[in-house]
């Protein structure tokens, strides 16, 4: 079965996050990172400081003479975890094959999800605009049936960007790569493939599995696979999810309890659902309501309980709606597990 996998990857996200956090920055050339008087370097950058040639990893001294106005941000890594963390539950409404490279990107394989009529563009697209929802910054997706495609793609329409490959268009779209798309093809390598009159990935296909090995030793290979649109490499979750949820933004704002509470059992029966598809070492031990206000203020209501039935949400929603007297425009259930999986003692040898 041909796989349908989304990389995400968020658009300048700590220069972003301080952007959507003070926004007399959002015009002007920012950077996050180290003070050039300390030998710092460039963590990331906004667009606007790029348009001067300012880059990630270059040190901030280079950056300050590349850009004389660039105004550099101290970084602030418990609000971007947060940020992170947040955009991680998201990708989890979805599937459980979520593989974070880092803070702001990660990959997800939707071949199995049913939501969006089963369509990884309409999922991609469904969560760039809950980000946007939830968080305030925008991401970009790629859709591909493969990693190394996804994560090209991905990077196609920058900023706040969605770009697509499918299945049948993937040879096309291959052939004409440039190289140094390739994940591992730095300037060193790059030099050497353009020696050879190696551009594009069409390029590539003129060189046998054999000869690229004897020119580039075991990556040589991988050249070759790649360059036919070939990556088995399976979606690898390195993290077990703490909880699950459902919620729902609504066109017209809930006015009063019972609005609200007549919208429990769709968000109940779908939380059930997603129940079901866990194994056992998942055990709730949790239940949540979470309530966003016509003003965006929310609150979260929760308490010990291994089930999340309606009686016991309906429960919660009625403390949570008693905290503020005001129209709702968002609301949630969920639950939060206790991992029975046993520890594992680690030896010397692991």
């Amino acid at each position: 079965m041909t796989r349908k996998i989304i990389h995400i990857d968020a658009d300048c996200f700590y220069a972003a996050i301080e952007m959507r956090d003070n926004p007399a920055l959002a015009h002007l050339p920012i950077a996050v990172g180290g003070a050039s008087d300390r030998r710092g370097v460039i963590a990331t950058c906004n667009y606007k400081a790029r348009e001067f040639g300012v880059r990630s990893a270059m040190p901030t001294a280079t950056a300050k003479r590349k850009c004389p106005n660039l105004v550099m941000v101290k970084a602030r890594f418990d609000v971007y975890r947060a940020a992170s963390a947040t955009m991680r539950e998201i990708f989890l409404d979805y599937t459980d094959l979520v593989e974070p490279l880092s803070l702001d990107e990660a990959f997800l394989d939707v071949s199995d999800c049913n939501r969006c009529q089963g369509s990884a563009t309409l999922i991609a697209e469904e969560i760039r605009a809950r980000v946007k929802a939830s968080l305030n910054i925008t991401v970009s997706a790629g859709v591909a049936p493969n990693k190394f495609l996804a994560k090209v793609a991905s990077d196609w329409h920058k900023p706040d960007g969605l770009c697509v490959v499918p299945p049948e268009q993937v040879d096309a779209f291959v052939r004409e790569l440039p190289v140094n798309k390739i994940f591992g093809v730095g300037k060193v390598t790059a030099g050497r493939l353009q020696r050879h009159g190696i551009q594009t990935c069409g390029d590539l296909r003129r060189f046998t599995v054999f000869e690229l090995t004897e020119r580039f030793g075991r990556f040589g290979k991988r050249l070759h696979e790649l360059a036919q649109g070939h990556d088995e490499r399976p979606v690898k979750p390195t993290r077990r999810r703490k909880s699950m949820s459902v919620e729902s933004t609504y066109a017209q704002d809930l006015v009063g309890l019972e609005a609200c509470r007549d919208q429990l059992p769709a968000l109940q029966e779908e939380l059930e659902r997603r129940l079901a598809k866990l194994d056992d070492s998942y055990q709730p031990t949790k239940a949540f309501v979470k309530i966003k206000f016509r003003d965006f203020t929310q609150t979260t209501v929760e308490r010990h309980d291994s089930t999340a039935d309606l009686e016991t949400l309906g429960q919660l929603l009625e403390t949570g709606l008693a905290r503020r007297e005001l129209p709702v425009r968002l609301l949630g259930v969920g639950v939060r597990f206790r991992d029975a999986l046993p520890a594992q003692q680690i030896t010397l040898f692991n």
